[in-house]
């Protein structure tokens, strides 16, 4: 029949957004934004989960799901007050469906008892509903839709209608798509006769369309809903009287050999042209291929720099041509790529209002939470890496940064608190900002903990800038909390934070405003696979540096050169920079009489050089977990002469 693996990833995958819609719908049916369009999308959604968990034989999801429909369905004709506790509890089911999807992931069956308690606790809200007063009041709930039409055969009381539908040609199960329609139509119908038989359309025997007779009393409204889906597009939907007395019921029993009747010849010939003016502009891709691919282009940028060599050192006329036409045709491969692997932050920021809610209602605060710029992309390869420091950011922006309401009021601000998460591009960055109207950073308060926790001698406490303080909250185990609580006071998280968004190649800085608010800025590259750097030599040796940090290249000249302390510095057009030679890495050079400025989040350096290669592009790669990490070392790389060179992260070194 079909390949049960492959539907099951296909089943989880598309379970997961509507799973990921009911929960972003549940949170603006409790804030009260839109509530006629939350409720319908979260019943929309509901409805679909029920339907493809019975059609996978996942009962306990399907349970659950029906009893959250009888729930929606109150709520939706105003037969049920939303207040905290139910949202409560249907957020509570919406986590219980998310661990079954892990556990149907993981090729397991969720069991029953794993959502009959929490049946049982919705059927008892469902049998409490009670028209008497709701939270709120929905705009003119609406009436059942009439069918444009009436038609005029009716089996069992119930018009009959009938469907023409097409699988998209480009889908890989035409037989799961066509067997979760007839699925979902008989939760509001039964169907009469299928054209080709059942049988062969579920096996996938058929040419990508066919025809449904079904008796329903749900409308044609409903119908259009139910087969218009992923991969699904509704050509034709008729009552039955429109079609010819040839084409009646009897005529319309399944069969399986083209010569009984003449009649459906003709018909079959017209359904079986696909919606040509239906354009299919998404395709899902396993994300292990797009890592192949990329890894691919990466070899061919590699080889691309290894023949431009070979291209100087002979300097064939005819391999100069041929090579530019292979080098414009792989940059605009690698372009593409690198376009493929772009997702939108959305992806990410859709999960922190439920985060937001939760920590609120923990600490008894009111907070609204407002996401701009979702849209923005970022490579694949640094999503992961970021959910977990802004998971760590907004949770403390609402845990340390929002005042309770009596707090915001008695200092003339409003009851809720704000918190705001933007994100934008910024020439070749993304620039990702989490705001809140809180309460600031007490200045004072961190000279005295910096003290109290030995970060700093009391003379030192006393002369530190705000910049300096605010930067001890990075510092690894240094906490303002006084509670040890389960959010926050452990001294972990920022320290943390800090080292994953370098790790990214990316900065993060702070400003803050005590009684107005906290703003953390990160400033992130839109992709690490693929960067331009600066070759250099330094003892002999070659290494890259990120072009992004490179401000200019200058002569060193000794009578500018200074001893302060234990370190060399320059002074350099007015203004004294550190000075690193890099010995403990390359060793002690002879000479070396070449400056490379260096800057990173407003900060500035020397290193210097004996000269300077040249710049170009290359792959960075993240050393192997048998050579573990080096300080100032972010990655290596392979030019065109095939040397491994180290690539320098500046990060570490200002």
């Amino acid at each position: 029949m079909f390949d049960e693996e492959v539907y099951r990833k296909l089943f989880v995958e598309e379970s997961r957004e509507n799973h990921e819609n009911i929960v972003n719908n549940l949170l603006a049916l409790e804030s009260g934004e839109d509530q006629q369009t939350a409720i319908d999308e979260i019943f929309r959604s509901a409805h679909t989960l029920k339907g493809m968990a019975a059609s996978m034989g996942f009962d306990a999801m399907e349970h659950l799901c029906h009893s959250m429909e009888d729930v929606f369905s109150l709520i939706r004709n105003g037969g049920l007050d939303v207040n905290p506790p139910l949202t409560d509890l249907l957020l509570t089911c919406t986590d219980a469906i998310e661990e079954m999807l892990d556990a149907i992931e993981a090729g397991e069956n969720p069991p029953e008892e794993q959502s009959a308690p929490l049946v049982q606790e919705l059927m008892a809200f469902a049998e409490e509903g009670s028209p008497i007063e709701a939270s709120f009041t929905l705009p003119n709930p609406p009436a059942p839709p009439e069918p444009p039409c009436e038609p005029s055969i009716e089996v069992g009381g119930c018009p009959v209608y009938v469907l023409k539908v097409a699988v998209d040609p480009t889908s890989t199960m035409k037989d799961v798509r066509a067997m979760l329609l007839l699925q979902n139509l008989e939760e509001i119908g039964k169907i009469r006769s299928t054209t080709p038989p059942r049988d062969r359309i579920e096996d996938g025997k058929f040419d990508g369309t066919f025809e449904v007779v079904v008796e329903s009393d749900a409308g044609e409204e409903a119908l259009r809903t139910i087969a218009s889906g992923t991969e699904i597009s509704l050509l034709a939907l008729s009552p039955l009287e429109s079609y010819s007395a040839a084409e009646s019921l009897e005529a319309r029993e399944p069969v399986d050999v083209p010569e009984v009747g003449a009649a459906p010849a003709p018909q079959m010939q017209k359904a079986a042209r696909p919606d040509k003016a239906r354009e299919i502009k998404n395709i899902r891709v396993d994300i292990e291929r797009l890592d192949r691919m990329m890894n691919l282009v990466e070899d061919l940028v590699i080889n691309r720099g290894r023949l431009e060599q070979i291209a100087r050192k002979h300097g064939i006329k005819e391999f100069d041509e041929a090579l530019g036409m292979i080098g414009r045709s792989v940059s605009d491969l690698q372009n593409l790529m690198m376009g493929i692997r772009m997702m939108p932050l959305e992806r990410i920021f859709n999960r922190f209002p439920r985060v937001v809610r939760d920590v609120a209602n923990h600490d008894g605060k009111e907070v609204e939470f407002i996401v701009e710029g979702g849209e923005t992309e970022l490579d694949r390869s640094m999503m992961d890496g970021l959910s977990d420091p802004l998971l760590h950011i907004i949770r403390n922006a609402v845990n340390h940064g929002i005042e309770t309401p009596d707090a915001r009021k008695a200092a003339g601000k409003p009851a809720k608190g704000l918190v705001r998460l933007t994100a934008r591009r910024d020439k070749d960055n993304v620039i990702i900002d989490v705001e809140d109207d809180g309460a600031g950073i007490d200045h004072e308060k961190l000279r005295k903990k910096a003290v109290e926790k030995g970060f700093l001698t009391p003379e030192a406490a006393a002369n530190a800038t705000k910049d300096e303080l605010i930067a001890l909250l990075f510092e690894p185990g240094f906490s303002t909390s006084d509670v040890i609580n389960d959010i926050s006071g452990r001294g972990v998280g920022l320290d943390v934070v800090k080292k994953t968004i370098e790790s990214l190649k990316g900065t993060i800085k702070v400003e803050s405003e005590p009684g107005r608010g906290t703003k953390f800025e990160l400033v992130l590259p839109p992709t690490m696979a693929i960067v331009d750097v600066m070759m250099v030599r330094i003892n002999g040796r070659r290494c890259a540096i990120p072009v992004s940090n490179v401000v200019e290249v200058a002569h060193a000249r000794s009578d500018a050169i200074h001893r302060i302390g234990n370190t060399d510095a320059i002074l350099l057009r007015d203004q004294t920079l550190p000075l690193y030679r890099l010995e403990d890495m390359f060793g002690r050079a002879e000479k070396g009489d070449t400056l490379i400025v260096l800057q990173n989040d407003g900060k500035r350096c020397c290193i210097v050089v004996d000269y300077v290669d040249g710049q170009q592009e290359v792959v960075v790669k993240p050393l192997s977990r048998i050579a573990g990490n080096c300080r100032g070392i972010s990655g290596v790389t392979i030019p065109g002469d095939g040397d491994v060179v180290p690539v320098l992260d500046v990060n570490t070194m200002i």
